[in-house]
């Protein structure tokens, strides 16, 4: 368990659950939260964790956005470190040496959508309800929305959801590719504990090195990425589990990863 006031961070079998924990703001993200979750992440990859679950405490929310009553009166120049620090922790999630599934247990508006994107995976409750809804509110995304989003879900459904702050149930946000799977509210927990579980008993240094892999495909183009690809594929050979998932291959075995 972690010390911060915000947030917690939970670790068991390579697992780490970080919890943003205000649920009577709906896990409205301010910026001792963002902080706390640029911590917690850091103190997970220092603990070498293996997969990473990202959910909001309470029934209602998964993060409902940033604090709109601590942006409200920000000054350019303080907007502009609130939009460095949001994008710090979101680049922090995208680039985690593990995969991360963001478990979306409810309400994920404007930065919680944004943390969403930057994960590997999502999953959603029956009940969630997820929107890039800055545009009310006179704004833009600012946390890698306009960015991650046309990704996902094809540049005309970005546009639309973005300019029209249109916020969409789960079923509608699993038609248009923005979540990988949708799950009974009270299943969501356990479901996705199991998600991360397999993917924490994967091999370590490959499954950072698809990540990575997975990742440079958006950065550069396709000869760049394949080049990367190469290098990352041969780096595998020698290691402990390329030996070891190979042997047991043809051992008809279950491996012993690292």
């Amino acid at each position: 368990m972690s010390d911060w006031e915000t947030i917690t961070l939970e670790q068991e079998g390579g697992v780490a659950t970080l919890t943003v924990d205000r649920p009577d703001r709906l896990n409205a993200l301010n910026v001792d939260t963002l902080e706390a979750i640029e911590e917690a992440l850091k103190q997970a990859e220092n603990d070498e964790a293996r997969a990473v679950v990202l959910t909001g405490a309470g029934d209602d929310a998964f993060v409902a956005g940033a604090d709109i009553s601590y942006m409200q009166d920000l000054s350019t120049p303080e907007a502009q470190a609130y939009a460095e620090l949001g994008h710090r922790v979101a680049d922090k999630i995208e680039t985690f040496p593990a995969p991360v599934i963001a478990a979306i247990n409810g309400y994920a508006f404007g930065g919680g959508c944004e943390l969403a994107l930057a994960c590997d995976l999502r999953v959603a409750s029956e009940s969630a309800i997820i929107g890039q809804t800055e545009i009310d509110l006179g704004i833009i995304p600012g946390w890698g929305g306009t960015q991650r989003l046309p990704r996902l879900v094809g540049d005309e459904v970005a546009r639309r959801l973005i300019f029209f702050g249109e916020r969409i149930d789960a079923q509608d946000a699993h038609e248009h590719g923005l979540v990988g799977e949708i799950v009974a509210g009270d299943q969501l927990d356990d479901h996705v504990s199991q998600l991360a579980a397999d993917l924490a008993a994967k091999p370590h240094y490959a499954m950072a090195a698809a990540k990575e892999a997975l990742n440079q495909s958006h950065e550069t183009t396709q000869q760049a990425g394949l080049r990367y690809e190469r290098r990352l594929w041969s780096g595998m050979f020698g290691t402990h589990d390329q030996r070891e998932g190979m042997e047991a291959f043809l051992e008809d075995r279950e491996p012993e990863f690292e």
